[in-house]
């Protein structure tokens, strides 16, 4: 959930014009002092390191090979990637595969993964 940067209210998500639909992913309004805040369309792909194009999330796992399964994103910045050698990779919150040319975010060493939390402690 969104937070109004000017006084700290919740963010409403609004109606976007015709015109605003082609440069805007989103565009939010605060509900005590009516500020508007967008989310512009193209900001994952002008980013240093991959993140998923559709929720932005850099929490993303590589592939050797694509999967039948899963749909793969269209559009020429995806075509424009794979032809220029990027790699193919996998989004599992929206369940999607593209290819990038940018490397992943490194991952913190102090953070452990949800496998490791779940899997219970062996007894040697």
């Amino acid at each position: 959930m969104f937070t109004c940067k000017r006084c700290g209210g919740r963010m409403k998500r609004t109606h976007r014009s015709l015109v605003q639909r082609v440069g805007y992913l989103a565009i939010y309004e605060c509900q005590e002092c009516q500020a508007e805040e967008s989310v512009p369309r193209f900001t994952y792909r002008l980013e240093p390191v991959c993140c998923c194009p559709r929720c932005g999330t850099s929490r993303l796992t590589q592939l050797r090979q694509r999967d039948k399964i899963d749909k793969m994103e269209g559009g020429l910045w995806n075509m424009a990637a794979r032809l220029l050698g990027g790699k193919l990779y996998h989004c599992c919150f929206c369940r999607i595969q593209f290819y990038d040319r940018r490397p992943l975010p490194e991952r913190d060493p102090n953070v452990t993964s949800a496998a490791s939390v779940l899997e219970p402690a062996r007894v040697k």
